[in-house]
């Protein structure tokens, strides 16, 4: 934590003058951003973008018109297990995006508003890694991890009961419909947002 809140101001530094300052600005809103990437390995060392998808949620509404969903060009290591998973093929992926070019439009989406997700610390290391070399920083943004905030009040409700943190666990209990099929990014990303507002109305699972 130390580590991370040095970076981040020598980066606020860094970035004092260049298009993304406002990111380092501290979030006076209402709105999050729900985001989701589909990667081709779990090792985040390892792991290569193949889709990112962000939608904003302002107060209790989920803003699904106000969404990015970005393909992009086949990476090489994309292989048939990881297709298993994501079902993005490398012909779906003709005529994507640049990495650098999506990174931007990310960015920019983003801004300075904070970023939720279900394993969300997966996906902001796997960003990093290729945001900090292209850009000179990385998301300094505040991050909300779904399964903690579903966890936290399951809890509070029923302290005995050990939860189950799957996805489509935490859905069903919530009675959030899977929004598209599982594992693409912008249905992960609007079921993520859609289980979030639930938890912001307090519901209890049951």
């Amino acid at each position: 934590m130390v580590l991370k809140t040095i970076r981040t101001a020598t980066d606020r530094w860094s970035q004092k003058d260049s298009e993304f300052s406002s990111m380092f600005e501290p979030y006076t809103g209402d709105e999050v951003i729900a985001l989701d990437c589909e990667m081709t390995s779990l090792d985040t060392q390892k792991a290569e973008l193949v889709s990112i998808a962000a939608v904003k949620i302002k107060g209790n509404q989920v803003l699904t018109s106000d969404k990015l969903d970005i393909k992009l060009q086949k990476p090489e290591n994309l292989t048939g297990e990881s297709i298993k998973v994501h079902r993005i093929r490398g012909v779906d992926l003709l005529g994507g995006e640049v990495l650098g070019d999506a990174l931007q439009q990310l960015l920019e989406f983003i801004d300075n508003r904070p970023i939720m997700g279900y394993n969300i610390a997966y996906d902001i290391t796997v960003l990093n890694r290729f945001i900090r070399p292209r850009f000179g920083f990385s998301l300094p943004n505040k991050t909300i991890e779904l399964s903690q905030c579903y966890m936290a009040q399951l809890q509070r409700a029923t302290p005995d009961i050990e939860p189950d943190l799957k996805f489509e666990t935490i859905a069903k209990k919530l009675d959030v419909p899977m929004v598209g099929q599982r594992h693409t990014a912008l249905g992960d990303a609007i079921t993520t947002a859609l289980m979030y507002v639930r938890l912001l109305k307090d519901a209890v699972p049951t």
